[in-house]
């Protein structure tokens, strides 16, 4: 579920004319509380269609983001959407890569993501961090409108649109921040999971579950003692 800064930054970046028509695509469109899927379709968008790794409300269709070029075809989508999912890709060359070839020409991608110092949450994966200055780089083959830094998030936002002689850079050894390893890394390894760093994160994580979960508890019972309706 995308926060209410990376729908603002979307919305701030897409010309409601640019919509008018077009074919639309959410990847990672799973909506637990929040979408800016109603803003798109009242636009008037041709389609807008909801893609997610597991299904819910908002999602089409259930697929993976690293199988997007096979399943729809290269150059499919007029605007391809892609809020708070990337940092649950674990290979996520090969999501921005399918995302990059599903993108028309002069086509417009807008991808938000949570930055460095944002909490870990394996819901049900977590990998990555970005920054502005990450989709800058990622995205130099394109032809990038805006980023942004979200201190609240905290996170990055981009968008950038598809130029007609687009060639695509080479991103395999490109190294993010990963919540894994504390590191930056080009890739996530079945032995990073065993790291102090990790072990460490996920037990943040469950102790912070934990508490929230009793202070939950303790509020309903109070409010069933005083009386509180």
């Amino acid at each position: 579920m995308p926060r209410v800064s990376c729908v603002v930054f979307a919305a701030k970046h897409i010309d409601p004319q640019w919509i008018r028509g077009k074919s639309v695509i959410d990847v990672g469109a799973c909506d637990f509380n929040g979408s800016i899927r109603p803003l798109i379709e009242q636009w008037g968008c041709a389609s807008y269609l909801g893609v997610d790794m597991i299904s819910g409300r908002g999602v089409d269709k259930v697929i993976n983001a690293d199988n997007l070029i096979d399943e729809f075809g290269e150059n499919s989508f007029d605007v391809v959407l892609s809020l708070e999912m990337m940092e649950h890709s674990r290979n996520w060359q090969a999501s921005l890569h399918n995302m990059k070839r599903i993108c028309k020409p002069d086509g417009l991608l807008i991808i938000t993501a949570p930055s460095k110092g944002y909490m870990y949450h394996g819901y049900p994966t977590d990998f990555w961090r970005y920054q502005p200055e990450d989709f800058t780089k990622i995205l130099s083959d394109f032809d990038v409108i805006a980023t942004e830094y979200d201190d609240a998030g905290p996170g990055a936002f981009v968008a950038a649109r598809k130029p007609t002689d687009f060639q695509e850079k080479d991103l395999e050894y490109y190294e993010l921040f990963s919540v894994v390893t504390g590191t930056h890394i080009f890739k996530v390894k079945e032995e990073h999971f065993q790291c102090k760093y990790f072990k460490k994160t996920v037990l943040k994580m469950k102790i912070k579950g934990g508490l929230e979960q009793t202070y939950r508890k303790l509020g309903r019972i109070l409010t069933k003692l005083l009386g509180i309706k």
